[in-house]
């Protein structure tokens, strides 16, 4: 029986003993659906972090924010509701507007092949943690840098009992990643810098999954870019370094007098809106460097923009695990009717969801990845990255487990993971390691084994 076999019986037990109560038929109704839903990620953070043009990057379309909770949806054509009804989007300066008036939550479907594996769920400021890891599978959480009340957000969201057990479902995001250094040309290289060393700091890295570096504005350029623009950006990089140097100092310098090629002051101005004085420098030198198609040109600044990585972050930790996380969503769940209305009949229930907690595979491997990046576990003779691998720390897929770039023959794969498996086997069994350690390689040794048994 898998993961979501056994939270499903437990959804479906707690129906038939609830089934007098309907505001609890109707709470775990609800999380039986969520089960067929795409992953729901949420995109949280401190006020002025960049949420929403973070969300935009991803969706690969501006939309002005709401100030609501703005879920955002694949659909087949664009349209925005307000509970039943619906409600106007009208498309100004290129951005997209929903006439939301006060609404506490606003749906909008949207054709994005980005949003056919997930939801992402826009949180407006001061979004109380509890609602944005209720309703959420997932978290991108987003910060300029990362500080004590950023640590005591991340934290509340461990503060559960289910939560502890299946632990890290989130990716901070360092937004703006452009700002630091002043935004230097190398800025985006510091801010990953800033990331690979916040991954390995104990204070950080039990509470998330990854960080990545990311900048905004210049990913939803990247995504949007117009013909106009790409024009525009092509005159500004027809000019010596030198003769531009200076006036790319500022934004007030960009957008003032003297300017050394014909470009209208409205036009610049938009350009420094759109891409920030950093995305300008960057943008022109690349044209200069060779990337002088619009699709060239794309493709690098969605790579340097830190989007590339940050998609790839969300497809391993998120949507490659979606039934885990849909899993521990509807636990959750659970736990919510089984504390406000307990009643005896519920007692089985509680020592179902525990039983399932202590012993699915699925959530022992999320606690050795969180161990691991904690460092309450290490194991000997760098074999840390081989284990976060193998449960699946940088994918789910057999390949990214086994860390193979390409397709082996059957025989050959199979070859690869008897090997791994006697290793580990092994290891777990080597009583010059302590019990932490041995535990970990146990855990090893049954995610090679379900690779084995993938395979046939």
């Amino acid at each position: 029986m898998t993961l979501a076999d056994e939270v499903w019986a437990l959804l479906e037990g707690a129906l038939a003993v609830y089934r007098d109560s309907p505001r609890a038929t109707a709470w775990l109704h609800g999380h039986r659906a969520r089960f067929a839903e795409p992953v729901r990620v949420a995109v949280a953070g401190a006020p002025r972090a960049g949420k929403s043009t973070v969300v935009n990057a991803l969706v690969g379309e501006e939309f002005a924010p709401t100030g609501a909770f703005t879920w955002y949806r694949d659909g087949g054509r664009p349209r925005a509701t307000v509970g039943p009804h619906e409600v106007p989007v009208t498309r100004r300066d290129g951005r997209a507007f929903v006439d939301a008036g006060d609404a506490d939550r606003v749906d909008v479907e949207w054709p994005s092949r980005s949003l056919r594996d997930l939801t992402l769920i826009d949180t407006p400021p001061g979004a109380p943690v509890e609602r944005v890891h209720g309703e959420a599978d997932a978290v991108l959480y987003l910060t300029r840098h990362v500080h004590s009340s950023d640590l005591g957000r991340l934290r509340a969201a461990h503060d559960h009992p289910v939560a502890r057990a299946a632990p890290i479902t989130t990716v901070l995001v360092l937004a703006r990643a452009d700002e630091i250094g002043g935004g230097r040309i190398d800025a985006l290289t510091s801010a990953k810098q800033i990331a690979r060393r916040y991954r390995r700091e104990a204070r950080v890295g039990p509470l998330c999954q990854n960080v990545i570096a990311v900048a905004g504005l210049l990913a939803v350029a990247a995504r949007t870019l117009r013909a106009d623009e790409f024009a525009a950006l092509s005159a500004l990089a027809s000019l010596a370094r030198t003769e531009l140097e200076d006036h790319l100092l500022s934004a007030d310098r960009f957008v003032g007098e003297d300017f050394p090629v014909r470009l209208d002051p409205a036009v610049r101005r938009a350009l420094v809106d759109r891409f920030g004085i950093f995305g300008v420098r960057l943008t022109t030198t690349l044209i200069r460097q060779g990337f002088d198609t619009q699709v060239r040109l794309t493709g690098q600044l969605v790579q340097r923009s830190g989007l590339g990585e940050l998609r790839e972050s969300i497809g391993a930790c998120f949507t490659e695990r979606q039934e885990v996380l849909k899993a521990r969503s509807a636990l959750l769940g659970l736990d919510v009717v089984l504390r406000n209305e307990p009643r005896p009949g519920a007692a089985a229930l509680a020592a179902g969801v525990d039983r399932v907690l202590a012993s699915a595979h699925d959530f022992r491997e999320l606690r050795l990845l969180a161990a691991i990046q904690s460092g309450r576990t290490a194991l000997p003779g760098g074999l840390d990255d081989e284990a976060t691998r193998l449960v699946g720390g940088l994918g789910t897929s057999v390949l990214a487990r086994l860390g193979l770039d390409h397709r082996p023959t059957d025989a050959e794969m199979r070859h690869v993971v008897l090997d791994t498996v006697g290793r580990w086997r092994d290891r777990a069994a080597d009583p010059a390691h302590d019990q932490a350690q041995r535990r970990a390689a146990a855990v090893v040794v049954r995610s090679c084994e379900a690779v084995l048994t993938a395979l046939g």
